[in-house]
């Protein structure tokens, strides 16, 4: 029986302070046009940089495109971030070179003010993040996204990264890290670009991080109410997660 999160799992300190908090200046925003891929698929993976700003809706960015609507894509999965640090991971386990932007994240930030980078341990779900302006009022044109669901590994990890070098599973790898990244749904509709600051101005669950929520939803363990209970209050997280962390109350 377990009755209290794993002290791995907790929250990292330097997020929560005082909001709005400049956490990290955005380098570099990146969309895709879907192309043939592997196993004769189309995919739009592969996504290079945009150096004009570029508009943000509902569906995220207004260049980018997914080739598999089903599993990519739509209102909970509008813009994708991922942690640079996760190449280095990567490459260091497998002995590659592979470079930033190669699995299809939008967004690349770097941490400012000491702070810690956005990670999957250091980010929450529920978390609002502005790319923009120091106004927080909803009035100028800069982009608001809220984090509601990490990103599933698929095969394509495996396909992409396969492009340039026979490796073995790397998508289950990075699946048992729980390196993927996250998702975004938008806030406010603005422009995006990359040097912007950004800032985060709301954190409802500090409790949250997807670090944890992967742990959790992966767990052969079963836990008690009390710990699932809480996430499953969290209106934001994207349903089929909450599906899976209700099977694991005991």
């Amino acid at each position: 029986m377990i009755s209290t999160l794993p002290a791995t799992a907790q929250s990292k300190p330097d997020f929560n302070q005082d909001l709005p908090l400049h956490i990290a200046n955005l380098t570099c925003v990146r969309a895709g046009k879907a192309m043939p891929f592997a196993r004769e698929e189309m995919s739009a993976i592969d996504k290079a940089p945009i150096k004009a700003p570029v508009a943000v809706n509902f569906m995220g960015l207004t260049t980018d495109e997914q080739a598999d609507r089903k599993h990519h894509g739509g209102p909970l999965k509008a813009v994708h971030q991922l942690a640079p640090a996760t190449y280095a991971k990567i490459n260091a386990e497998f002995s590659l070179k592979v470079r930033v932007g190669t699995l299809g994240e939008n967004l690349t930030t770097e941490a400012v003010n000491d702070l810690p980078e956005m990670t999957e341990s250091t980010v929450c779900i529920g978390d609002v993040f502005q790319y923009g302006k120091d106004s927080f009022d909803g009035e100028n044109d800069s982009v608001q996204l809220r984090i509601v669901q990490p990103r599933r590994p698929c095969y394509k990890i495996n396909d992409q990264i396969g492009q340039f070098t026979k490796v073995p599973n790397i998508a289950a790898w990075v699946s048992k890290q729980g390196i993927s990244g996250w998702y975004f749904q938008v806030v406010t509709d603005g422009l995006i670009n990359a040097d912007l600051p950004v800032y985060l101005i709301e954190r409802p669950y500090p409790f949250a991080t997807l670090e944890t929520l992967w742990q959790l939803a992966n767990s052969k363990e079963k836990y008690d109410a009390e710990v699932i209970e809480p996430w499953l209050a969290i209106e934001c997280l994207e349903e089929s997660w909450k599906k899976v962390l209700a099977k694991k109350i005991l």
